[in-house]
């Protein structure tokens, strides 16, 4: 397949795939897979399955008990007709699911991709977090704590003290006197 264009991407189709851009020029690409997708989505509620239920119950009853003359479907050849148009409605309802699967397959590539590059940030995001944290408590174990300060203030206190008294007793001879 062809690489697409920087103006042909989109986020709702997988990498590297270029759309027929005749259908695109009309809008007929996206229109069109959205009107299967609804209408894989009507075929499969329980709405669908009963309306479908009871047109064929109302098909059999009608040309079971309606007068002759009314009758469009033959009950001896085994209601041929319901047969005609039920295959009818399947063969269009097979590859319409078909087509919607596949678009709902293309955005959920590309919903993985977004998730794998989300995922990737996130990682290395985490990773320069933990060795900020990690710089951050060798930092913090560096740093003096408040009872070491205080016992470096003591000893320097004492050391001053003794420091004066010592000065004084050098420069008069004599020991101090308390007062």
């Amino acid at each position: 397949m062809a690489r697409a264009s920087k103006s042909d991407v989109r986020l709702d189709a997988p990498k590297g795939l270029r759309s027929n851009n005749l259908l695109r020029a009309r809008g007929g690409n996206d229109r069109f897979g959205r009107f299967t997708e609804s209408i894989a989505r009507g075929m499969g509620t329980p709405w669908f399955l009963l309306g479908l239920t009871l047109f064929t119950i109302a098909w059999i009853l009608w040309n079971t008990l309606a007068p002759v003359s009314l009758r469009f479907d033959s009950v001896a050849l085994g209601f041929i007709a319901l047969t005609l148009v039920l295959s009818l409605q399947a063969s269009y309802a097979a590859p319409m699911i078909l087509l919607a699967q596949n678009r709902q397959d293309d955005r959920d590539r590309v919903q993985i991709e977004q998730d794998r590059q989300r995922a990737e940030r996130n990682l290395a995001d985490t990773e320069y977090l933990a060795r900020e944290v990690v710089a951050l408590r060798l930092a913090v174990k560096d740093m003096a704590s408040k009872d070491f300060i205080r016992a470096e203030l003591r000893s320097l206190t004492e050391q001053l003290s003794e420091r004066d008294v010592s000065d004084a007793v050098d420069s008069s001879g004599r020991a101090p006197v308390d007062r």
